[in-house]
């Protein structure tokens, strides 16, 4: 075991070996960072590279890209409130807070060292655990999975905010949206009103977006201030602090980094709600909450830390049993057979220097890309002071160009737009959007195993031992949640939904809003409901499981705030206002116009064009924008990401 130990870092340091492990790293720093541009796709875009390169060589390039994309994803997490990534979300509910006060470099110092710890985690789990990891992942079968998705939708639901019952309603919300498209029973097409779009469902990308960073465009463009709207806190606000803040937590980062390691070992899992389940971990531990969702430096390091171990333990069922931990595992498997690698019994005998290998380069990726980011925290941390409106027209274009990576299609941006309202609405009415992205993350999943579950054990899969721990867990969780939930609205009667959140970041709940959004969520329910009975059993038994909860969660929703509403009186103002109806206008001009003219020169010229009329900056600074903006979209997207563009009626 040394000896393959001590071979596979001979592969790593062997030259070339070591150069185009450096480039992998470089380029997953900007696949990270830029949203839109994930790890997933870095491995889609250099897989070709790595025909003509020698193995070591080959492993060192992919996998030095992809181990370093979930720590630059930080970046647009904390400074933007976009996730960079999908496994980064969770890191905007407490990072972007800490930006908007002036501690972002605090943030970047906890967040770099927990994902240089939790890749080093990954990785030594990967090195100890594949032999013995056989027996723990066949442990867990479609009833667990079951289960252990219900466990994430209440951990998230039951932690958001002061209203259990919003949070509970937005994971049903979440559960109900993943439904749109065929069935995964019976090929039936369920809720696509005859859209072709919708027949595979609507992608997470563009309703993350639209949900978390389509709000702070809007945000960002009424008020014009910086991010940073505070400054620093003090001396403790500072990169140093941050990388203190990680070792003080010390025990956090272990059982994060755990977390991690386990989820990413779970196939069809993945990274995308790992931060999610290490977050929720976080805020159920913690003796003090108050924090959580306003800045508290334990929400950055618990899902940095678990995304980044997520990457070593994706790599087990991947090597042990060529089983993909994760889509870009599906990719590097392509990897292996190209260079004559099985995935199986030989990596862990005949190529076990090459299975040591990968432990390596996760190891060194991680250490060289937090120490490089480190180095350029505090420059990249001034972004958070520049004004407000001269960030948006960069905002606006990544995240654009995020959701139309997604499937190159229209559809995709018109259902930015949608999911952005959506989170407009929910954020101004003070219902919590993580618990909506985990339920749409999570529902594909809990509807084909509780499909095969049932197929194979009836409902006798319910008393397996692993499912009641796991049930014990859940009614813990409802009741903690219920009971918290009570007691801030008995200590602080009246007081706005941010001063208390723990989970997601909101302006307050505005009770005509929240009761209209309640109402609406209540007849779509409905409506599902109704529409479902025409359907198999098969397709028809999901839809209903779930819209029955939420019909009740949503009028109990309606009927609180209405007593508050009579209790309290109706609000001094409304949060919404004609600005904000504006940039959603500019925002759809911008999709419309798309149709006529190429996107990059629409986007280009939005770009300046805002600048001229919303900031009334000189032409000079617009043009010189619009032409960066332009270089971007044909360099980065259009030859680096292959970007499709809609085929417009005008053509120069």
């Amino acid at each position: 075991m040394l000896h393959a130990l001590v071979d596979g870092a001979l592969l790593v340091l062997t030259w070339p070996a070591p150069a185009y492990l450096l480039a992998g790293v470089a380029l997953g720093l900007c696949f990270g960072a830029i949203p839109g541009l994930s790890g997933l796709t870095g491995m889609a875009i250099l897989l070709p590279f790595t025909f003509t390169l020698d193995t070591g060589s080959a492993m060192a390039f992919l996998l030095g890209m992809f181990a370093i994309t979930t720590t630059s994803d930080t970046l647009a997490s904390v400074l933007l409130g976009v996730p960079g990534t999908a496994a980064s979300q969770a890191t905007i509910v407490d990072g972007y807070p800490m930006a908007q006060r002036g501690e972002a470099p605090r943030a970047f110092g906890a967040a770099f060292t927990v994902s240089a710890v939790g890749g080093v985690l990954g990785a030594i789990a990967l090195a100890v655990s594949v032999p013995v990891v056989r027996p723990l992942i066949l442990s867990f079968a479609a009833p667990e999975f079951v289960m252990l998705g219900l466990l994430g939708l209440t951990m998230v639901g039951a932690l958001s905010g002061r209203s259990i019952l919003k949070g509970l309603a937005a994971a049903c919300f979440g559960l109900l949206l993943s439904m749109i498209g065929y069935a995964p029973q019976g090929a039936i097409a369920r809720y696509t009103f005859d859209s072709t779009y919708l027949l595979d469902g609507l992608a997470l990308v563009p309703v993350v977006l639209g949900l978390f960073a389509l709000p702070e465009v809007v945000d960002l463009s009424r008020h014009g201030r910086a991010i940073a709207h505070q400054d620093p806190a003090g001396k403790g606000s500072g990169l140093m602090q941050g990388v203190a803040d990680a070792w003080r937590n010390w025990w956090l980062v272990l059982r994060c980094g755990a977390i991690g390691t386990y989820v990413g070992m779970l196939p069809g899992l993945g990274g995308s709600v790992v931060d999610w389940i290490a977050y929720g971990h976080a805020v159920q531990t913690s003796k003090d909450k108050s924090g959580y969702g306003k800045g508290d430096v334990r929400g950055v390091i618990a899902p940095e830390t678990a995304n980044n171990a997520a990457k070593g333990g994706a790599l087990i069922p991947t090597l042990a049993f060529g089983i993909p931990g994760s889509p870009p595992m599906a990719i590097l498997l392509g990897a292996f057979l190209i260079q004559g690698l099985t995935p199986g019994p030989a990596m862990l005998t005949r190529n076990l220097d090459v299975t040591f290998s990968l432990v390596w380069i996760l190891v060194i990726a991680n250490i060289v890309g937090a120490l490089v980011l480190m180095v350029w925290s505090k420059q990249l941390s001034r972004l958070a002071y520049v004004p407000g409106r001269l960030m948006v027209p960069g905002i606006v274009l990544f995240v654009f160009m995020g959701a139309w990576m997604t499937g190159n299609q229209m559809g995709d941006w018109y259902s930015l737009l949608l999911f952005g309202v959506v989170g407009y609405a929910m954020k101004r009415a003070g219902w919590p959007r993580p618990a909506l992205v985990l339920g749409f993350i999570l529902g594909p999943i809990i509807e084909s195993s509780l499909h095969l579950a049932t197929q194979i054990h009836g409902y006798a899969w319910i008393g397996r031992p692993v499912c009641l721990a796991i049930l014990a867990l859940i009614v813990f969780t409802l009741g903690w949640g219920a009971w918290r939930s009570g007691r801030l609205r008995r200590r602080r009667p009246g007081e706005p939904a941010r001063e208390t959140a723990t989970v997601d970041i909101e302006d307050g709940s505005w009770r005509p809003l929240s009761m209209a959004f309640g109402g609406l969520v209540a007849v779509l329910a409905v409506a599902a409901a109704v529409r479902s009975l025409d359907w198999p059993w098969d397709s028809r038994f999901f839809p209903l499981f779930t819209a029955a909860p939420l019909v009740l969660l949503a009028a109990a929703v309606v009927v609180s705030d209405w007593r508050a509403l009579r209790r309290e009186g109706p609000p001094a103002h409304s949060p919404v206002s004609w600005a904000d109806a504006a940039t959603f206008g500019w925002l759809l001009a911008i999709v419309v116009a798309s149709y006529l003219v190429v996107q990059p020169l629409v986007l280009a010229l939005a770009m300046g064009l805002y600048l001229l009329v919303a900031y009334r900056t000189r032409w000079k600074m617009a043009a010189a924008q619009a032409l960066i903006g332009f270089l971007v979209l044909e360099i980065v997207f259009d030859r680096l990401g292959g970007v499709i563009w809609q085929p417009a009626l005008l053509r120069f």
